[in-house]
């Protein structure tokens, strides 16, 4: 049947690994002291997965709290089983729906969210930046071109991940290009002191690390498995289309990219509702 609207398309049992694995503490370090996080300062992770980034926001805002807040039960069990420390806390909840019982907030961190409610990604930040304290920091970071720039492909293997891509935007509210809109949200939101910052998310080539090729691999399988793409070109279907991908990472001729769009504004004072 597929992945439906406002579902997680990433949603299967490795989700926690994958999360695990791919997080690193030099890049949320970097960007959110980019963004302007100090210490002492009230953070929020909205949509924290495994608590893996809240654990590092906590390491970086020192005295300050941390909460982190998700849906998933239980990769918030996993947050709170891994993650127990003074100053942290996680909390179960959809971020679709109401936030003001969290309180006021410092720095709202929002990494990879906003991507899969391509639809309701205006309403979403609009509601993360009535949480923000006078002088806060809303912080947007998304990908653009999620997925797609690779070199190396067969002509069908590209027709069929741009297929799944596209699949996606329209069953699953999924937006590769998320990160470019992301400073055009807070310039209408009417934050101040507006920054961006274009990095390199993934950069591979040559061999391929463990991580990333469980990263890469369980992003193609899980969504292309879900996405509603025919395959059409792949005699065997989903699985000789997966196998091809898994073949195409193991080639160090490989070369792939994502371009990675950070932006953070300042809530003036009061902000429209």
């Amino acid at each position: 049947m597929g992945a439906v609207r406002g579902e997680y398309i990433m949603e299967s049992p490795r989700e926690i690994r994958r999360l695990e694995m791919k997080t690193g503490f030099e890049a949320v370090k970097n960007q959110a002291l980019w963004a302007g996080l100090k210490p002492g300062m009230r953070v929020a992770d909205l949509g924290c997965g495994s608590g893996k980034t809240t654990s590092f926001l906590k390491r970086l805002s020192g005295t300050g709290e941390v909460v982190g807040v998700d849906r998933s039960s239980d990769r918030l069990a996993f947050a709170r089983r891994t993650y127990r420390e003074p100053g942290i806390s996680f909390v179960e909840k959809d971020l679709l729906g109401p936030l003001d019982d969290l309180g006021g907030f410092d720095f709202i961190w929002v990494r990879f969210l906003l991507e899969y409610h391509g639809s309701r990604m205006k309403e979403m930040a609009a509601r993360f930046s009535r949480l923000l304290n006078p002088g806060g920091i809303l912080c947007l970071i998304d990908l653009d071109h999620n997925a797609l720039n690779h070199f190396g492909l067969s002509p069908r293997l590209d027709r069929a991940i741009r297929g799944c891509a596209d699949a996606l935007v329209t069953h699953s509210d999924f937006d590769p290009w998320a990160g470019r809109k992301l400073y055009s949200l807070l310039y209408d939101l009417g934050l101040k002191d507006l920054d961006v910052k274009l990095e390199a998310h993934h950069l591979i080539f040559g061999e391929v690390s463990e991580a990333e090729n469980f990263n890469w691999i369980t992003k193609v399988a899980v969504a292309g498995r879900d996405c509603r793409y025919e395959f059409s070109e792949y005699p065997g279907g989903y699985e000789e289309f997966l196998q091809e991908c898994k073949d195409f990472f193991a080639d160090p001729r490989r070369f792939t990219y994502t371009p990675l769009i950070c932006c953070r504004g300042v809530n003036p004072g009061v902000l429209p509702l």
